[in-house]
């Protein structure tokens, strides 16, 4: 069917607004698909910037999800680690206009917005048209949680966000929680955890709440988050491309090729994320310890890719790309060494793979915490990482080796939880699952025809 039928074919039409970021942007689009496969009949526009466009306008999508742009009114990609609080305050500050102007155009009335938090003004715009928002978190609802009572907590104080550094505690929040915040407040840019906390005090103006996770994930979180809010709190994850695992060109991959010649579980697969790294001195270590490990690995490192290539040798792969839930899939993965972005650990916990925890940025402490001490399927690199100290090649070899080894009881068990997680996944995505549930009962509730 071409795009001009299903324009005028359909009923339930859905805008998306993602916030403009590689993590934002694919969990987004990933919610998307699974809402276009649940409901043949509904129509999702999905907006991004033109630079956007650009980068993703050619990927396979099902034929009800369409592109439409706003124009480049933030900084470019390559300009945002530069300055991220200054990219930050643009998307909540120069997007709003133009998207308004877009459904404007927009033939078929909007049934319903679906934006990201990250974003803010989704609901301003909801409420001043009469169109119902849900508002989409990528990260955890453990990190939802957290920034909620520590906004809640300043507003109530009238105290500023640097008062994270004279507290012992805040209600609601764990002893933890507040040691993780002073974290990010010491480690980030504070203007980044106070726009943060500016949007997460416009969810009470939504009219509905999705997250990435699943329930079971996050259970007393999501018990705790329903009790808050009085519209529906759907945890509809994971938010991720499970649906096309089956899917693919004819061409293989060299990277696939590679892992089907190594033995099962018996390469370390690492990525540090698309946004922000480590230093170089950090990068060598890291390099340096995995050649001593003698432990084969595949690593994602992006821009570092051509500079690793040469000194990482004939145990390891760099490439600056993979698809990374086919690669943690593959029968030959059998750890992941991860920055502890949430889109990464919900594709870990889908392939049921352990992780090695090394977190860089904003929610990624609460993240290493969850799978070390929650749910027990990962370690730690390193705690003094967070104290900005270098972890030796030494030391990362030590541990990768140990994490590698699969026989030994503490490598049993983090297995053993690792492959517990993902049954509860696989039951959460199944027919009746808890995150099937969410998902049509979403769907079921912006349909036309109902009250809203």
């Amino acid at each position: 069917m071409d795009s001009t039928n299903v324009r005028t074919t359909r009923v339930c039409h859905v805008v998306a607004m993602p916030f403009p970021g590689r993590g934002h942007i694919n969990p987004m689009m990933n919610l998307c698909k699974l809402l276009a496969s649940r409901k043949k009949d509904i129509l999702i526009t999905f907006v991004v910037t033109e630079e956007w466009l650009g980068y993703i306008g050619s990927d396979p999508k099902p034929h009800n999800i369409l592109f439409e742009t706003i124009p480049n009114v933030i900084p470019p990609e390559r300009l945002k680690t530069a300055n991220f609080p200054g990219f930050y305050n643009a998307v909540m500050t120069k997007m709003e206009a133009p998207f308004e102007q877009l459904l404007d155009r927009l033939e078929l009335p909007v049934t319903a917005i679906i934006g990201d938090i990250e974003v803010r003004w989704s609901t301003g715009v909801g409420t001043r048209r009469n169109i119902p928002v849900a508002l989409f978190w990528t990260m955890s609802a453990s990190v939802f949680s957290m920034f909620h009572h520590f906004d809640l907590h300043i507003k109530q104080s009238h105290a500023k966000i640097d008062l994270i550094e004279q507290v012992e505690s805040i209600a609601g929040m764990s002893s933890s929680n507040v040691e993780e915040l002073r974290t990010i407040f010491h480690r980030d840019d504070p203007r980044v955890l106070e726009l943060a906390l500016d949007c997460i005090s416009t969810v009470p103006q939504a009219q509905y709440l999705l997250f990435t996770s699943a329930n079971e994930f996050e259970p007393q979180v999501f018990d705790s988050l329903r009790a808050i809010y009085n519209f529906p709190v759907y945890p509809i994850g994971p938010a991720i491309p499970y649906l096309e695992l089956g899917e693919g060109s004819c061409e293989t991959k060299s990277y696939l090729q590679w892992l089907d010649s190594q033995q099962t579980g018996s390469v370390l697969y690492i990525s540090l994320g698309s946004f922000l790294s480590v230093s170089n001195t950090q990068m060598d270590e890291i390099v340096g310890g995995l050649q001593i490990s003698g432990v084969r690995y595949l690593w994602v490192a992006r821009g570092e890719a051509s500079r690793l290539k040469d000194r990482c040798g004939d145990m390891g792969l760099v490439v600056p790309w993979c698809d990374q839930l086919k690669v943690l899939c593959h029968p030959s993965v059998g750890g992941f060494w991860t920055h502890c972005g949430w889109n990464s650990i919900l594709e870990a916990v889908f392939a049921g793979v352990p992780m090695l925890t090394f977190p860089l940025f904003l929610d990624q402490d609460t993240n290493s915490r969850q799978i070390v001490e929650d749910w027990g399927n990962g370690w730690r690199v390193n705690d003094a990482v967070k104290a900005e100290k270098l972890v030796t090649k030494e030391n990362i070899a030590e541990l990768v080796r140990r994490f590698m080894g699969a026989e030994s009881d503490e490598g049993k068990q983090i297995r053993r939880k690792a492959k517990l997680l993902q049954n509860i996944c696989v039951v959460a995505i199944s027919e009746g699952g808890s995150s099937a549930a969410n998902l049509d009962a979403f769907i079921s509730s912006i349909s036309p025809g109902k009250d809203h």
